[in-house]
């Protein structure tokens, strides 16, 4: 099964992060690429560059970022396919653990979360 991983944090971050965890990072990756297990990952640029959509009441507006509203700031995703939840779960902690040895600072939350497709989604009739 697929999921995604959305990166939250309650703020932007300010600069870019810390070189030895972009060093960590990157060798997690390279394992994650090399056992076909990661689809797709990516940082978002903030919210200054963003755009939001509404539906309320009816009507569509159009909100230019950034979104000082928000109480929570979605800064990066990634896809992976994983046999069980287990083996995401374990993917998803030591993604978080390079974050809590090599991020000082930082604060965040990632939730995971199954991919649906065809019949496994509700309302599509694929």
């Amino acid at each position: 099964m697929r999921y995604m991983y959305l990166i939250k944090a309650e703020k932007e971050f300010e600069g870019p992060p810390p070189q030895r965890l972009m060093d960590e990072m990157d060798k997690l990756l390279t394992k994650r690429i090399a056992e076909k297990s990661l689809i797709d990952t990516a940082g978002l640029l903030p919210s200054t560059s963003g755009v939001q959509v509404a539906l309320k009441q009816g009507k569509l507006s159009v909100i230019d970022g950034p979104f000082t509203e928000s109480k929570e700031v979605v800064g990066g995703y990634a896809i992976f396919e994983f046999a069980t939840r287990e083996q995401a779960m374990e993917s998803l902690m030591e993604f978080m653990e390079l974050h809590r040895l090599y991020a000082e600072g930082f604060e965040l939350t990632c939730e995971m979360r199954p991919i649906g497709a065809g019949p496994d989604l509700p309302g599509c009739g694929r």
